[in-house]
């Protein structure tokens, strides 16, 4: 099976930056893409980033410009920097990966005050 472990979510001011680290382990052969979604209160789980296992990125329209996803292979690692956020983008953000099967992680918290 594999594993993914989100880390670097927190509390930050408006215009500040964070950035997300999926680490994956375990039968990583299995993933192609992995990808960051996020959840906020009463609101459906929306794609925020994703990354192909060539380095493909595709983007939300509403974190374009101001996010960037990563991806070292050699670590198994997917990062996720996420700069001039705004209180919008307060959410559960959660890393999933898809290939031969789909993982999803435990998901990271980031609050946006404003």
């Amino acid at each position: 099976q594999v594993q993914l472990v989100e880390s670097g979510g927190g509390l930050v001011q408006a215009g500040g930056s964070l950035k997300l680290s999926c680490l994956a382990s375990g039968r990583t052969s299995k993933l192609n893409t992995i990808g960051w979604y996020r959840q906020a209160p009463g609101k459906q789980r929306e794609l925020v980033a994703v990354i192909s296992s060539g380095g493909n990125t595709n983007y939300a329209d509403s974190v374009k410009g101001r996010f960037t996803i990563s991806r070292d292979n050699a670590k198994n690692t997917v990062n996720l920097q996420m700069n001039s956020l705004k209180p919008e983008d307060t959410a559960v953000y959660y890393c999933r990966g898809s290939g031969i099967g789909n993982y999803w992680g435990q998901g990271t918290q980031v609050t946006v005050s404003s």
